[in-house]
C-alpha cells in the first residue's frame, strides 16, 4: 500500500473530468487523482511536493488519491465507508467541503450544505450525516489538519469564509473566491479575497 509520495510534481493532468497529477519519485513517475484545489495549491510545476495517498484497490484497477493534508484523507477514507459512495462523490464532497467545514456541518445536520456537493441530493446528504458521525471523528473547534510542513490550512480558510458570509457575500461567491486561495494568515486571505471579489 502506497501511503505517501514525495517527489517532483512533473505534471498537471485534466482527463475524463478529474484532475490528476504526475508525480515523479526517484524516477518513476505516479499519477495522482485530486481535487481541484489541491492540484492548485502543490504549486507550479517541477517543485518539490509531498501528498498523503490513498491507494485504492479493486479488482483489475488501482487510482492513488493524492491530499495535502492527513485529515482531508481520513475524511476521503470515511466516507468511502458510507453505503453508496465511490471515490468520485468522496473526492467531489472534499472538492467542497475541508474537513473543518464537514464536521461543522455534521454538527449542524447542515443538509442543505452538503446539497451543495454535486451529485448529492437532500435524501443521500441526510443519510450521510447519520452515517457519517458514526465514523468521522474530527475536532470542531480544533485544527484537524495540517499541511507537510505542519501548517494549519483551512482553519484560516474557514475564518475568511466565515467573514465574508458576515459581509453579505453569497455561498457560491464566496467558495469561487475561496477555490485556489492557500495560506494560514487569515488577514492576508481575506484582503486577496476581498480585493478578488472587487474585480468580479
Amino acid at each position: 500500500m502506497i501511503g505517501s509520495l514525495r517527489g517532483l510534481l512533473l505534471e498537471r493532468i485534466e482527463e475524463s473530468g478529474r484532475d490528476e497529477v504526475l508525480v515523479d519519485v526517484a524516477g518513476v513517475g505516479y499519477r495522482v487523482v485530486v481535487t481541484p484545489t489541491t492540484a492548485l495549491r502543490l504549486g507550479e510545476v517541477g517543485t518539490e511536493v509531498f501528498v498523503h495517498v490513498h491507494h485504492h484497490i479493486r479488482e483489475g484497477d488501482q487510482t492513488l488519491y493524492g491530499f495535502m493534508e492527513r485529515a482531508e484523507r481520513s475524511c476521503f477514507e470515511a466516507l468511502l465507508s458510507a453505503h453508496g459512495v465511490g471515490p468520485s462523490l468522496a473526492l467531489a464532497v472534499l472538492g467542497v467541503h475541508g474537513p473543518v467545514e464537514l464536521a461543522r456541518l455534521l454538527a449542524d445536520d447542515d443538509v442543505a450544505a452538503l446539497c451543495l456537493v454535486p451529485g448529492i441530493g437532500k435524501k443521500t446528504a441526510t443519510r450521510l450525516l447519520v452515517e457519517l458521525k458514526n465514523s468521522l471523528e474530527l475536532p470542531i473547534d480544533g485544527v484537524p489538519g495540517a499541511d507537510s510542513e505542519g501548517t494549519p490550512v483551512h482553519s484560516a480558510l474557514v475564518e475568511v469564509q466565515q467573514a465574508l458570509g458576515g459581509l453579505g457575500y453569497s455561498q457560491d461567491e464566496v467558495r469561487a473566491v475561496l477555490a485556489d486561495l492557500g495560506g494560514n494568515d487569515p488577514a492576508v486571505l481575506l484582503r486577496e479575497a476581498l480585493q478578488r471579489l472587487a474585480r468580479a
